[in-house]
Formats: structure tokens, C-alpha cells, sequence
């Protein structure tokens, strides 16, 4: 075999074409992979045809594109309903966004950045950036700065460091020193806001979901546009956001969530 394709690299290759092909919005062709994983073609295509085979990936002969396949998507639900704060928080989730009609976000935290888990809309009045199965920047996104203000100091230390403080808008943190001055307001009101931070015209207020034992394990967002609410009106949510995220926490302590880094 091609040493190329074997040893320690292996594995990573294979996950970063699932990864090319999966963030795609269609149906890949081999010069669409070819563009995202620089390897050589007859290496390529001998991944893609593992993958194939093993269920990984799908192939369709008619128009000669990569689609994920059967066997990840299986995987993927099977790793939701595992690991995901998702199955726990979904009823809870539901009438929240009923309750406030706007949309709502679940996040975790994954190496330092922010895991969109789920989000429930009532309405098609707005679409926001975030949804699930997204990555974002956890220094200027409500959830983000929810999680962070209440990470255990390795947790937070490991996070900080990944950090890009990439600007997204004229209110995005810059800088840790901003973003800690934020935080340490967090901590005591137990409320994040995105002040249009990652997407200029959406607001939020979003708060930490905590276990009984006070370790953070993930964020809920109300999210709504400058259009609707500001920055003032949306405080009418905190208790019920509150609340919400204090049920999760109870649910997922009795649920035993696993450790998360």
C-alpha cells in the first residue's frame, strides 16, 4: 500500500475528506474534494473509494458525486444522542421558543470554540448564522461567553488560548482584555449578551447550562434581530431562559453527562 495512506496519518486524512465533503451544501465531485484535501489524485481516490465501501461515504454512478453516507449518518445520531446535550434539553428547548417566540439556541463548547447542537425557530421572520451542527467563535457569540465566564480555570486557560479574536463586526472583542472585563460581569449577573458581536443586526441573551454541581456543560441563546428588540427589551427573558437552563443542568446531572474538555 502507498505509504502515503498508511500509519498515523491515516485516520486524519480519511476524517478531513469526510469533513471536505460533509461542510459542502451539494454533492461533491472529485475536483471539488481535490481543492479542499491537497493530495496526490491516485491517493485521493483511493480513499474515497474505502470510504465508499465501508458506508462512510456514498457515490452516486449518474452524476459522479461524493454525498455522505448511511453508515455516518447512523453514526452521527447515535454520537447525538450519546454526547449531545440535544435529547436531554429538546422539550425544554421547544416550549422555551414557544414561549418567547424567537429562536433558540443550544451550544457546546469543542476545543474552544462553540458547537451549535440544536436550534428551534417559531418563525421564518429571520434566519440567523448559527445552526446545528455549525462551529463558531466562542468571544463573540452570546453561548460562547456564557460558557467561558464559568469554565474551571484549566478549562478556561485551554480556551482562552485558542482564541483568534477574528472581527466579525464593530463590536466584536479584539482582544482578551476586553473579553475578560465581559466576563467578569457574567459571572455575576449569570447572563451573556451578543451585542451584534458575530452578525451585525442579531441580538441575544443566552445563559451557562450548569450541572448541580456547578460545572458548565453547555449555553442556551434566545436569539432575535435589532429589528424586533434591543438590547434593554430582551432582559424580559432572563428569568425564563433561567430557568430553562437550570432544568437541563438538573436533567443532565441525573443523566450522568460525560466529562467534556
Amino acid at each position: 500500500m502507498n505509504k502515503q495512506i498508511t500509519g498515523a496519518g491515516t485516520v486524519g486524512k480519511a476524517l478531513e475528506i469526510i469533513d471536505a465533503i460533509a461542510t459542502l451544501d451539494h454533492p461533491a465531485r472529485f475536483s471539488d474534494i481535490q481543492q479542499k484535501c491537497d493530495y496526490p489524485k491516485a491517493t485521493l481516490y483511493r480513499f474515497l473509494q474505502i470510504l465508499t465501501i465501508q458506508g462512510m461515504l456514498r457515490y452516486n454512478d449518474e452524476t459522479h458525486c461524493y454525498s455522505v453516507g448511511l453508515r455516518l449518518v447512523e453514526m452521527a445520531h447515535k454520537a447525538w444522542q450519546q454526547s449531545s446535550l440535544a435529547p436531554i434539553a429538546a422539550p425544554i428547548l421547544i416550549n422555551l421558543s414557544k414561549e418567547v417566540e424567537e429562536t433558540v439556541h443550544l451550544a457546546q463548547m469543542e476545543t474552544g470554540q462553540v458547537l451549535f447542537v440544536d436550534k428551534y425557530r417559531t418563525s421564518d421572520r429571520f434566519e440567523t448564522l448559527a445552526q446545528a451542527g455549525r462551529v463558531a467563535p466562542a468571544h463573540c457569540t452570546g453561548v460562547g461567553k456564557a460558557i467561558l465566564a464559568f469554565l474551571s480555570e484549566r478549562r478556561f486557560n485551554v480556551a482562552m488560548s485558542r482564541q483568534s479574536f477574528n472581527s466579525f463586526t464593530p463590536m466584536t472583542h479584539l482582544n482578551a482584555e476586553t473579553l475578560m472585563e465581559e466576563l467578569e460581569e457574567i459571572r455575576l449577573d449569570g447572563i451573556a449578551y451578543d451585542r451584534e458581536e458575530h452578525e451585525q443586526g442579531i441580538i441575544s441573551i443566552a445563559a451557562p447550562i450548569l450541572t448541580t454541581k456547578k460545572r458548565v456543560i453547555g449555553a442556551i441563546s434566545i436569539a432575535t434581530t435589532t429589528n424586533r428588540h434591543n438590547l434593554e427589551s430582551i432582559k424580559k427573558f432572563k428569568p425564563i431562559l433561567m430557568e430553562s437552563t437550570k432544568s437541563i443542568g438538573e436533567a443532565a446531572t441525573a443523566w450522568q453527562f460525560p466529562q467534556t474538555q
